[in-house]
């Protein structure tokens, strides 16, 4: 492949692709300055994936593996774990901005989906875009079983963090 080729295929992924790929940088990095590096980590890795896609996965399937893989090892890199309230409230607030009809149940999921271990993350954000159990194992390298233990957990710990809302009226 030639290097236009390769330039063209990496911009109509990028245009194609972009709303995938923030979502995952908004959910793995939570103040700007490291939104904008994550990003780049990103497309870094989506350029240099370009000439190992076979076409046996979907696109879509491919960046967002690509993508979670990206952030996974830039938030261990990073060890950013700690995050201050104040960075919680930017992260709602892009969301927030980013969302053309806002919705307080979703502003509050996604701040409950940044709360996550790096995998438990990636899973709802996959669970969300209605990927099989068997599409998120081969994503992020776990069996279809594991996976579904985690959703389950997962859910769980939702229900329970909105019951404590409910109970206490906020």
């Amino acid at each position: 492949m030639g290097e236009t080729e390769h330039n063209q295929i990496f911009r109509a992924w990028l245009k194609d692709h972009q709303g995938l790929i923030f979502k995952v940088v908004r959910s793995f990095a939570r103040e700007e300055f490291d939104q904008e590096d994550l990003f780049q980590e990103i497309s870094i890795k989506v350029w240099k994936s370009i000439p190992q896609y076979k076409g046996e996965a979907a696109l879509t399937t491919w960046i967002y593996r690509v993508a979670l893989n990206a952030a996974i090892s830039w938030n261990r890199k990073e060890k950013r774990r700690v995050m201050p309230q104040d960075s919680l409230n930017e992260v709602e607030r892009v969301i927030s901005e980013n969302n053309q009809n806002p919705d307080d149940r979703l502003d509050w999921l996604y701040s409950e989906i940044v709360k996550l271990n790096d995998i438990d993350r990636s899973i709802a954000l996959l669970l969300l875009d209605d990927y099989s159990y068997q599409e998120m194992a081969e994503m992020l390298g776990i069996s279809a079983n594991n996976v579904g233990v985690k959703v389950h957990r997962i859910k769980q710990h939702l229900i329970a963090q909105s019951e404590k809302i409910s109970y206490h009226g906020i």
